[in-house]
């Protein structure tokens, strides 16, 4: 395994297109309303985005087919953005991904449209909490498997289980780079690859209610808990710089 180890020069160049993905976000976010299409939304992105002359990075990505990813309800990860027309209750995920010049940002928030259910509150919380408590938890040095430990513990303790066959990842000059981050381990949390200064990555917990093992809908691309129950998920590019995480995506 090679993960890449960033200077301040490279990683100050993955701020902008992090940057663009926060903006994009939070765009995002204020357009969701009751009776806007998830067609609409994926509009607004993939033009907020152009206008920064940066790209949808997620747009033939794979071969997915749209700028972003929006997943309603139970829908975790991956969702499409169709005709679908937002309703009150709802809960929305949303997953961007830039490139700018060569280089990557990626990151996603879950939120509730109009009035939600407090359960759906607890999900959504639950997720952003995940994030935050492993970003603060990081020190140059420990084992990526301690942070995957960590957030699953994490997840664990408000009653919720992560979703399994899915993960953070590395990112730079791809949208994907090594390692792999989990939210869940198997194994020892003593094996595998240290974090050091320099590195970049993605932290995404993806939070299910009772079974963290997971379908892929008939579009091949929704990813759904085998529960049938709501999902939430929240990312951000952090970077390793003096032995401490710094969140690249905000603004």
């Amino acid at each position: 395994m090679s993960i890449a180890i960033r200077n301040l020069k490279e990683i100050e160049s993955l701020r902008y297109p992090n940057n663009i993905v926060a903006k994009a976000l939070n765009k995002v976010r204020d357009y969701a309303k009751v009776g806007v299409s998830l067609e609409e939304l994926d509009l607004i992105a993939n033009d907020f985005i152009l206008s920064c002359n940066a790209k949808p990075s997620f747009k033939g990505l794979y071969g997915f087919p749209k700028s972003i990813c929006l997943s309603v309800n139970n829908v975790i990860i991956h969702g499409i953005p169709d005709s679908y027309k937002l309703q009150n209750g709802d809960i929305l995920g949303v997953d961007i991904g830039v490139e700018y010049d060569g280089w990557y940002g990626d990151a996603a928030i879950t939120f509730g449209i109009g009035e939600i259910s407090k359960d759906d509150e607890c999900l959504i919380s639950c997720s952003k909490e995940a994030l935050l408590y492993a970003i603060d938890s990081i020190k140059s040095g420990m084992r990526f498997k301690q942070l995957s430990f960590l957030i699953q513990e994490f997840i664990i303790s408000k009653g919720y289980v992560p979703l399994r066959g899915f993960c953070g990842h590395g990112i730079g000059r791809k949208p994907h780079e090594e390692p792999e981050i989990p939210n869940y381990i198997d194994t020892s949390a003593m094996q595998g690859p240290k974090i050091k200064n320099g590195m970049v990555f993605c932290i995404e917990p993806m939070i299910c209610n009772k079974s963290g093992n997971y379908k892929i809908l008939k579009d091949n691309w929704s990813v759904v808990s085998e529960d049938g129950l709501n999902g939430s998920h929240y990312e951000h590019t952090v970077a390793i710089i003096d032995n401490k995480a710094v969140i690249l995506s905000e603004e």
